[in-house]
């Protein structure tokens, strides 16, 4: 007749292999395109999103971060060394970033958020099927900066002048469909393209020169991540500004978008669907469904702008 003791180890045993299993590490590299600080937000999002899943660093789950600080040029070799250290995932954002990833491996599970506008980045041409080793977020950009202009032109009737300040080294930057919403609106569009923030202050100074009534600021990790410098130059130089919450939320006029730090903690679900076997040219690409305008009072006050009542009744956010 077999002992208590003997019974007790020997289901201990047999149960080990399972737990063994579910204690398996989860290596993760993230491609960033920018900054830990830039993304501060969003990181704690995605690490939100991870834990509620099961997935806590320390534990059972490894992140290799890599970093291009601003850089676009450095995010290919970046991810070949993700892709050497055969991660089990790659999680990045940006049109860049996500283009980086995906031409550095046709295999290793790919999960971008957000991207603007995949089909115009390249990256698939289905948005229900993506096919391949990728899938992940997206914010409609094209659509997005036309509705902010609408909202600069509706905020500030008498603007005919309108720039829009975007990353040259982006090739995903959607100015056609910019131009035909300023067409639309009756205004007068002219392109900045920056590469890094040094120069940023000669963009500004140009706009000032040129008589730029406003600025637009497309979407872009590198531009996102020096919110700060460009909404104390947009005051410097008394040009009302327009891009997502984090610009209003720094100092801009306007602002209509998305969560970034919301689509970060989303796309843990994606994550964790793809570690369980689901193959990411499955999972169709997510859109956003929830945008929110921002008014920043204190920000037009300083500038001498009385904002409509038909704007502040439609803001989600009121900043005083």
């Amino acid at each position: 007749m077999i002992s208590r003791r003997r019974f007790v180890a020997v289901c201990a045993a047999l149960a080990w292999p399972a737990h063994a299993q579910e204690q398996k590490t989860t290596r993760i590299g993230f491609l960033g395109p920018t900054t830990p600080s830039a993304i501060a937000s969003r990181l704690d999002a995605f690490r939100s999103g991870m834990a509620e899943h099961g997935y806590v660093e320390g534990r059972n789950l490894v992140i290799e971060f890599r970093w291009a600080e601003g850089n676009y040029d450095r995010l290919p070799e970046l991810a070949a060394e993700l892709v050497h250290l055969k991660v089990d995932l790659i999680v990045t954002h940006s049109a860049p970033g996500a283009r980086a990833a995906k031409q550095a491996t046709t295999t290793i599970p790919i999960v971008f958020a957000p991207v603007g506008d995949p089909v115009l980045a390249g990256l698939m041409t289905n948005l229900a099927r993506p096919g391949g080793n990728i899938t992940g977020m997206s914010f409609f950009t094209p659509e997005l900066n036309a509705k902010r202009l609408e909202l600069l032109r509706e905020t500030v009737p008498r603007i005919r002048r309108v720039a829009i300040l975007f990353n040259s080294n982006n090739f995903s930057t959607p100015l056609p469909a910019i131009r035909v919403a300023a067409a639309s609106l009756k205004v007068e569009l002219q392109e900045f393209g920056v590469r890094n923030p040094g120069e940023f202050e000669n963009a500004f100074a140009t706009m000032r020169k040129r008589q730029i009534e406003a600025v637009a600021i497309n979407d872009d990790a590198v531009l996102m991540a020096s919110v700060g410098t460009i909404t104390s130059l947009a005051a410097k130089y008394r040009i009302p500004s327009v891009g997502n919450s984090e610009l209003a939320d720094a100092g801009g006029l306007l602002a209509y978008g998305v969560s970034v730090p919301a689509i970060a903690r989303r796309a843990a679900a994606y994550v964790d669907k793809i570690l369980k076997g689901a193959k990411p040219g499955d999972l169709p690409i997510e859109q956003a469904t929830k945008f929110e305008v921002v008014v920043n009072m204190k920000t037009a006050k300083a500038l001498g702008i009385k904002i409509p009542g038909s704007i502040l009744v439609r803001a989600d956010r009121v900043i005083e």
